[in-house]
């Protein structure tokens, strides 16, 4: 591993037009559990399986099931930025980091101090009332007196977070296709590149410096210009 990140470190070194396209494993080194490790939610036992309580006719049909599980297993108030984040919010300060396209729904890289920071599955930091639209923060959420969060005008508040079934954004994905078409030093770190459609953005990069920081395989390691296994904080805690 030290041959590769000597190689990462004079890619960095090299370019000031770096995007970093990230996943749960991110975040995991902030204590937030992933989806789809050995130990990762969807390998834990509950009355549903996971992947359909987060779905968007769950929420609509069981909304208090919903948010029973929503509050308990994904929402991480407490959990602070690691190394990976830190780095990554340095290189944008210094100019070298266009972009941050992240799956992860914490706001850990903004917490850390990134700015550019494209939220394809957005965000549990934010809420809203699926009657009037008013905005909530997820103290509102945590603190609701009742399991279901109700708006004001009564209508229920609902996370910003795309669910199943539900459709990406838009204007997030044309800026993440803007940013990663255009960067001549691509970044996937922490993420099996499992969950599509966020997965096939990976396709728009034109550049000739692929690099996957990860600890498992993925399905990109044989396209990649320079492979990384292991911690992304500890591999990023190595780097300029």
């Amino acid at each position: 591993m030290d041959e590769a990140i000597e190689k990462l470190k004079e890619i960095i070194r090299e370019t000031d037009n770096i995007v970093f396209f990230g996943g749960a494993g991110v975040s995991t080194e902030s204590g937030i559990p992933d989806f789809r490790s050995q130990d990762g939610l969807y390998n834990q036992k509950y009355k549903y399986p996971p992947e359909q309580i987060v779905s968007h006719t769950f929420l609509t049909r069981k909304p208090e099931e919903f948010y029973e599980f929503y509050k308990d297993r994904m929402i991480y108030k407490s959990a602070k930025p690691n190394k990976a984040h830190l780095k990554l919010a340095q290189w944008e300060k210094e100019g070298k980091l266009k972009a941050v396209v992240t799956q992860n729904i914490d706001g850990l890289h903004q917490a850390a101090g990134s700015k550019n920071v494209l939220e394809l599955h957005g965000s549990t930091l934010r809420n809203y009332c699926l009657k009037c639209g008013k905005k909530y923060d997820i103290d509102y959420v945590i603190n609701s007196e009742t399991t279901i969060p109700y708006c004001e005008c009564g209508g229920m508040v609902r996370p910003d977070v795309v669910l199943y079934e539900e459709g990406l954004d838009m204007n997030v994905i044309e800026q993440a296709v803007s940013f990663i078409s255009n960067a001549d030093v691509l970044i996937i770190g922490g993420t099996s590149l499992a969950v599509y459609p966020a997965a096939g953005l990976i396709d728009y990069y034109r550049g000739d410096k692929l690099v996957v920081v990860n600890k498992s395989a993925t399905p990109r390691d044989s396209q990649a210009d320079l492979l990384v296994q292991g911690s992304i904080g500890e591999v990023f805690d190595q780097l300029p």
